[in-house]
């Protein structure tokens, strides 16, 4: 079963992608030309994807739409689906900001999904529509409800590719312990980090993870180098207000605690405290949070 789903989600990528290199363009310039609005419907005031916490509201609505339906209970049916449209629409406009910054294999399934949930919404609408006129016959907008939680129900089971395969909207410092340990930083050739550049950032190493190192006036800031995003190499980003700004998607972190401070990542980044040591040369110890 799972062969036969992944090979009938994969057939349709000859038209996903195309079209999903299409729509990045044109989403990606509208939602940085507004990144507060991008900002509130990716969730990063919530610390969490506001697309993932929306999208169970109307498909549970629906369910129950469907379920009134069938048990005779219309005035309550119709009223459900009307809030299932309203929570689909609110959903569309999150996963359409996520849409906006994303990749990859996640962009084509991200397509397929969001062309599901729009057939299924305008199935759902024209159920809606033709529930307004108060038939006596209710036949037809029932069966469009069923077919439109069918679709949904496909579409969530993409969306869920999204995720769970492709990997996106996850935080790439999921499995990272917390660390509380010194570790040696590998500076290179730089001995002394007074001397880099000021407010430029640096890739250095720690053990097995990469840092990238901003020396700001007097003070050294280190945070981890992978994005919490999408995983974008921060010492190829630069320096805006106070943060280190991401090259593959814009997102920012505070200097100080590697605070996210900008949008698409909706998670903080790993941010390391630097000592000299004594034994000469410099070690690091993840900030705990």
């Amino acid at each position: 079963m799972a062969r036969f789903l992944a090979r009938l989600v994969s057939i349709n990528d000859g038209w996903a992608k195309p079209f999903g290199d299409f729509n990045e363009r044109w989403t990606r310039a509208l939602f940085r030309a507004i990144p507060p609005i991008r900002d509130l419907l990716q969730g990063r005031w919530l610390g969490h994807p506001l697309h993932a916490a929306i999208t169970d509201i109307p498909i549970g609505l629906l369910l129950g739409s469907v379920v009134l339906d069938l048990i005779g209970q219309p005035t309550a049916a119709d009223i459900t689906l009307v809030g299932t449209i309203l929570f689909m629409l609110a959903a569309a406009l999150s996963g359409l900001a996520d849409y906006s910054e994303t990749d990859g294999l996640a962009r084509t399934r991200g397509t397929l999904h969001a062309t599901l949930m729009v057939v299924a919404l305008i199935v759902l609408i024209v159920s809606a529509v033709m529930r307004a006129g108060a038939p006596a016959d209710r036949t037809v907008p029932i069966v469009l409800s069923i077919i439109g939680f069918l679709i949904v129900t496909a579409g969530a089971f993409v969306g869920g590719d999204v995720v769970y395969v492709a990997g996106n909207m996850v935080s790439r410092h999921a499995f990272r312990g917390a660390g509380t340990k010194w570790i040696r930083l590998d500076t290179g050739t730089i001995a002394d980090l007074a001397l880099l550049p000021d407010a430029t950032p640096t890739k250095m190493r720690a053990g097995i993870n990469d840092l990238v190192v901003v020396r700001v006036g007097d003070t050294v800031h280190a945070m981890h180098d992978v994005c919490a995003h999408a995983g974008g190499p921060l010492h190829e980003g630069r320096v805006v207000d106070g943060c280190v700004e991401c090259p593959w998607h814009a997102s920012r972190f505070r200097l100080t605690d590697g605070l996210a401070k900008q949008g698409p990542t909706v998670y903080d980044q790993p941010a390391y405290e630097i000592r000299a040591a004594e034994a000469g040369g410099y070690e690091v110890r993840r900030i705990a949070r």
